[in-house]
């Protein structure tokens, strides 16, 4: 922390100027991790940290440096999205893993069906468009409810997305 023969928090450092005793950046960011606040304060600037971590009580401004340093990173990663992008990102594929998995209990069904009757049903081809598998996956269902569920919650969450923003969000 700021004082006589101790080190500069990592914002007095970068910002060149003395660490006072009650510098409010000082138990957030440690000498040993300038990264951090400079990532912060390229995105943010310091005077606006400053303000916004004043605003909070004391307990919730740990939490509020982590935000913004999560938000810094993704605002470096992908400066128009920023972690909005991460997020949309992700709730795309949950939406492709939850049809891929309503089409994979309805293909189980099917079999447990032929099985049962020992007679050729009619199941599901490897690929089909979106419209047609689901008028097919209720009508080759038996017990249809948990998979509309499946396919409206699929259908409701889906989020447009730039392929190209797919490939730049985690490298």
């Amino acid at each position: 922390m700021g004082g006589t023969g101790t080190s500069p928090c990592a914002s007095c450092k970068l910002l060149r100027r003395r660490c006072a005793k009650d510098c409010i950046f000082a138990p957030y960011f440690p000498p040993d991790d300038p990264h951090k606040f400079a990532i912060v304060h390229k995105v943010f600037g310091a005077s606006n940290v400053s303000k916004m971590l004043q605003e909070l009580p004391v307990q919730q401004r740990a939490d509020a440096v982590s935000s913004l340093v999560y938000e810094a990173n993704a605002r470096m990663r992908d400066p128009v999205y920023g972690c909005v992008g991460a997020i949309s990102y992700l709730q795309n594929q949950v939406s492709q893993l939850q049809m891929q998995l309503a089409v994979a209990q309805t293909e189980i069904l099917c079999i447990q069906m032929q099985q049962q009757q020992q007679e050729p049903a009619a199941c599901l081809p490897a690929q089909l468009d979106v419209p047609d598998e689901k008028s097919l996956l209720l009508s080759t269902t038996p017990n249809f409810n948990n998979l509309q569920q499946y396919l409206n919650f699929a259908s409701s969450s889906t989020v447009m997305q730039d392929p190209l923003k797919r490939e730049s969000l985690w490298t």
